[in-house]
């Protein structure tokens, strides 16, 4: 389960050794924008000695490294790839030619190590105009996607227009990303709110991207994770009414009935598939049975 996403800039050492005890369900290890070009060689290092030495236990482990028009991506990668980082997080792609040019090398990179191909999960940052456009292409580009993510800074820098809390102007963007994704059969997750002092607006920006279907949201701020992991959660109320509806679908099916209304409502495919996955997650979280 992968609700929350939290940034660490991969040159500063006290963050990066006290990733695992921020809350977040996986943290992103940041060589690009977080480190200038000077500080590049030592933040990779840096990151390396930390997924190299640190338990991170239960927290996933993502590294967002530099986009495939810099020089330094590939060297990103050799120095990141032999600690099986859950995800490579590739900023700027934009077409599915981007992403084949890190999956191929990442690949070889595989190979060398004697790692099962695919071992390494993809998770390019949709961050342009043309990203977005072609968002459905990089999201079926290649197996090793796991996700897709909108970086929405960029995308409103590309767009030539303000960034704004109320986020009207990446409308667009976020549905159109939910639906590549979705269509692909991977996960999506929105982009940081990035006012840390605002407690609530990030619980409406968070309410939100979840009812656009975005399956979490990520932060840069540890101040947002809390907020976050529990929009992202279902309530006690959703998970008791999931464990009723496949209840009622199993008494259905005993007694032979093709339909079955449940609290005034029919109960059909849709509504049985998400309380599946509302189950699944209560089950992760330790607030349910499996059925």
């Amino acid at each position: 389960m992968l609700r929350s996403m939290l940034f660490l800039p991969g040159n500063n050492p006290n963050m990066l050794i006290n990733g695992n005890c921020l809350g977040a369900d996986a943290v992103i290890f940041d060589l690009e924008d977080a480190v200038s070009p000077a500080e590049k060689d030592a933040a990779r290092i840096l990151v390396r000695n930390t997924m190299r030495y640190m338990d991170f236990g239960g927290c996933g482990r993502i590294v967002r490294i530099n986009s495939i028009d810099t020089p330094y991506w590939r060297k990103d990668l050799d120095q990141i790839m032999p600690y099986k980082p859950d995800m490579i997080l590739l900023p700027k792609s934009g077409s599915a030619a981007d992403v084949l040019a890190a999956d191929e090398y990442m690949t070889e990179l595989e190979e060398k190590l004697g790692f099962a191909a695919n071992t390494v999960g993809l998770m390019p940052l949709i961050e342009t105009a043309m990203g977005v456009e072609n968002s459905f292409a990089i999201a079926s580009s290649t197996k090793r996607i796991r996700a897709l993510f909108l970086g929405a800074e960029d995308l409103t820098a590309d767009l030539r227009c303000k960034r704004t809390k109320e986020g009207r102007e990446i409308e667009y963007a976020r549905t159109r990303l939910v639906v590549a994704a979705r269509a692909a059969n991977i996960d999506v997750f929105d982009t940081p709110f990035t006012d840390v002092n605002d407690d609530e607006g990030i619980v409406v920006d968070a309410e939100l991207a979840k009812a656009l279907g975005f399956s979490g949201k990520a932060s840069i701020s540890p101040r947002h994770v809390e907020v976050i992991n529990r929009v992202f959660s279902p309530t006690m109320a959703e998970i008791d009414y999931a464990y009723e509806v496949i209840e009622a679908i199993r008494i259905a099916k005993e007694q032979g009935k093709g339909a079955i209304a449940l609290r005034g409502k029919m109960i059909d495919a849709p509504i049985v598939a998400r309380a599946e996955r509302t189950i699944s997650m209560a089950v992760e979280m330790g607030l349910g049975r499996e059925v």
